[in-house]
């Protein structure tokens, strides 16, 4: 990610003033921008998003994968894009952001949310896991097809890893899935997905 100079902003600021041309998030009242990502993390972005709609699709639940929606803590002057955000719709009469700003800030809009690491992987498993929490997202995927992540976070040796965050009385409880481990969701407890199926398909173009 590139921080970008500026004054401290509001989110409504933020919101109303970001450029149009890349993606950007709000970290404590300052810009950032995303930077272009490589093929492999799209193809994998791709893959899940075809894969979780197949399956919510399949159960009839009202649940869709919006293009730029963002996710907001009500605490603060934050607000991130996620790689896939899967919205609950009939919750989203209830936010109060929607309509004007396409803008969640409450759990119950947010069933799953899925970050595929990056260069920056310290915004997935520090910054944004206590952002996920204390917003009450129930699961938050960390897909990290790479390996980037730190040893007390992926284990030793490093490999690529796919951790689960589920939310437990408040709190998030991890579950780690590396190879042909199936993935748990709580939320799509019938998935017949394996953490290397999620990694083949960023590396198809190899």
């Amino acid at each position: 990610m590139i921080q970008i100079a500026t004054k401290t902003l509001t989110f409504e600021e933020f919101a109303e003033g970001k450029p149009e041309n890349a993606r950007y998030e709000l970290h404590s009242g300052g810009i950032v921008e995303i930077a272009q990502r490589p093929g492999k993390h799209e193809e994998v972005i791709g893959f899940l998003a075809s894969e979780l709609t197949i399956e919510f699709v399949r159960l009839n639940l009202p649940y869709f994968i919006p293009k730029q929606a963002l996710v907001k803590p009500l605490e603060n002057q934050s607000a991130y894009s996620p790689d896939i955000p899967i919205l609950n719709r009939p919750n989203l009469a209830s936010e109060p952001l929607w309509q004007k700003f396409s803008t969640v800030t409450q759990g119950a809009s947010i069933p799953l949310v899925i970050e595929v690491v990056s260069t920056n992987w310290q915004d997935d498993y520090i910054k944004k896991v206590g952002e996920y929490e204390l917003i009450g997202i129930h699961e938050y995927w960390i897909v990290d097809y790479l390996g980037l992540g730190c040893r007390r976070f992926i284990g030793n040796p490093k490999q690529p890893t796919i951790s689960v965050y589920r939310l437990v009385d408040g709190e998030y409880k991890v579950s780690l899935f590396r190879g042909n481990d199936r993935i748990e969701s709580p939320t799509f407890p019938e998935l017949n997905l394996t953490a290397q199926q999620v990694f083949q398909a960023g590396l198809i173009a190899e």
